[in-house]
């Protein structure tokens, strides 16, 4: 919602002071600058990126308005997954949690943390290293190195959204000028068959172009693509805490110990305390 509040006050802001300083809402409202700067912008989208692309940018619209997952409970979740699967392969031996890699959605332990459940990217990320440790034929320092490639591809995969809404931002003002350059073919055509209040119209209407294509770019999509991009920094950063977790279980240390690398690599903002994910476990 504070996005929504955001964009509010922007809108409010850009309005409030046109009105103040004189001026008529009617006179910003054009429909047909829209669909030149709006049509463009999205034709322009649908040429730079390919379909999955175009598909993973819609799907992440809803997530960033409405939704902000990667809170302290998120982060309890996971990191308590993780204590429970590594504590119960330490006492029972790794083929104890062969059930649970292999069918996730039958077991009792994924059960418990539904969210990480729904995120199918997820699931199969902390199950294939489970499964490659459950080997026990590559080295810890081997799989922090497997973990590190995947992650810097998973990183890049998570950014092309937020990357392919800055390009339409950048574009907006240009296709801002392209309005307002079409408007001025019009106000030139009629000159001599007009009188100066309608060309002033006819100018001002162009003018509008170039104001909604750089409004649009600054003030809705450019923040709106810095806040996916705020988004797919935290998801990377949650692949990175399950790396450390899962690391440092294949070099030895007892669960409590691995999930406290794990916390640590999280970032601060929502990193619960060491003492909030100690309850969190014991609790479950």
């Amino acid at each position: 919602m504070l996005k929504i509040a955001g964009y509010v006050v922007v809108i409010a802001s850009v309005l409030g002071g046109f009105l103040m300083s004189g001026g008529a809402l009617a006179a910003l409202w054009h429909p047909f600058e829209i669909v030149i700067i709006g049509g463009a912008a999205f034709g322009a989208f649908l040429v730079a990126n390919n379909l999955s692309l175009v598909k993973g940018v819609f799907a992440k619209i809803p997530q960033i308005i409405f939704g902000h997952r990667y809170s302290k409970p998120f982060y309890l979740d996971v990191l308590g997954l993780l204590y429970e699967i590594l504590n119960k392969s330490r006492r029972e031996g790794m083929m104890a949690i062969e059930a649970d890699v292999e069918e996730p959605r039958e077991s009792p332990i994924f059960a418990k943390y539904p969210a990480i459940l729904k995120d199918e990217r997820m699931t199969a990320f902390i199950c294939d290293y489970l499964r490659i440790m459950s080997t026990g034929t590559m080295a810890p320092h081997e799989l922090e190195a497997l973990f590190d490639v995947e992650i810097s591809t998973l990183t890049e995969e998570l950014s092309e959204p937020s990357h392919a809404l800055n390009r339409v931002a950048d574009a907006l003002p240009g296709f801002g000028i392209v309005a307002a350059v079409l408007g001025i073919v019009i106000t030139m055509s009629i000159l001599g068959e007009a009188d100066n209040a309608m060309i002033g119209e006819k100018v001002a209407t162009a003018l509008v172009g170039t104001f909604l294509g750089i409004l649009a770019a600054y003030g809705f999509v450019g923040p709106f693509a810095a806040a996916m991009q705020q988004d797919a920094n935290e998801e990377a950063n949650t692949y990175e805490a399950i790396k450390m977790c899962l690391v440092a279980s294949a070099q030895g240390l007892p669960p409590a110990l691995a999930v406290e690398f794990g916390r640590k690599a999280l970032f601060a903002a929502a990193r619960p305390s060491f003492a909030e994910l100690e309850a969190s476990v014991k609790g479950r």
